[in-house]
């Protein structure tokens, strides 16, 4: 009896991830590239290169189930439904670690505070997708603005001595605030430090709403940003959980998850 493989393509704004998975529930292709502005060419791109990490499967149709999420979820072809990444972040922690029960997801464009339940599913969750700052597009501009890569800025405020608040509450602004500090010869460190201090401030109140108490594991490609971490633990007074398992995968872990237990009630 050949094996059977499950699919989830997330379709970020900033990134696409896919995530393939065999009937045990076990990782076998994993994905993440640069989204283009095209999401169908986009999706096409990272189940292509996924499927290449497989052997028994030569193209993406041959998936038992495939499930499409994130911002261009309608766009994946070949998906057999779509589920919003917030259910899939939720399925994707839960899988990895499921102690966890309060996620922060930073995504390109947007935050989210999401609680999740015993079975996986979402408890309750908060978003703010009105504004850039805090997002991974923040800190991308951030980073422009010291002339660093994004891994050199997030651990830059871990030397701080002091830190040297951001006022600003919008993004734009808060691009021109630190542009002008570091003209007037401001510590870097420092600034770095009050930009991560904002970003955690903005996540308080998701991870409130989203009812985290003792610990909370942070999703998206800002997870890795070392000096946010510290930041959040400082704001919040609470532990951030590392995971296993990439962050930024998890919307496309969990969809994929989703797809395995869908295939195989249908088989």
């Amino acid at each position: 009896m050949a094996m059977k493989y499950y699919g989830g393509c997330d379709a970020g704004s900033t990134y696409t991830k896919c995530v393939i998975l065999d009937e045990t529930g076990k990782i076998v292709a994993q994905v993440t590239r640069r989204s283009r502005i095209n999401p169908v060419l986009s999706a096409e791109d990272a189940l292509r290169e996924a499927i290449e990490q497989v052997d028994d499967l030569n193209s993406a149709e041959e998936l038992s189930y495939l499930i499409g999420t994130g911002y261009g979820r309608n766009k994946v072809p070949f998906a057999d439904e779509n589920i919003s990444e917030i259910s899939c972040h939720a399925m994707g922690v839960h899988v990895t670690n499921p102690a966890i029960k309060a996620i922060i997801d930073i995504g390109g464009q947007d935050v989210k505070g999401i609680a999740i339940d015993t079975d996986g599913t979402v408890l309750n969750f908060a978003m703010n997708d009105k504004c850039a700052a805090g997002t991974g597009r923040f800190f991308e501009s951030m980073a422009n603005a010291f002339e660093m890569s994004l891994e050199e800025f997030s651990n830059l405020s871990l030397k701080a001595k002091n830190t040297i608040p951001i006022t600003a509450q919008c993004a734009v602004f808060a691009e021109s605030e630190v542009i002008s500090l570091v003209g007037e010869g401001k510590p870097m460190e420092e600034i770095a430090a009050g930009i991560q201090l904002s970003v955690a401030k903005r996540c308080f109140v998701m991870a409130k709403k989203a009812g985290a108490t003792d610990a909370v594991t942070l999703t998206g490609g800002c997870a890795k940003n070392e000096g946010l971490k510290r930041a959040i633990e400082k704001v919040l007074k609470i532990r951030v959980v590392d995971i296993d398992i990439d962050p930024q995968l998890m919307g496309a872990l969990g969809a994929a998850e989703y797809a395995r237990v869908k295939g195989m009630s249908l088989s």
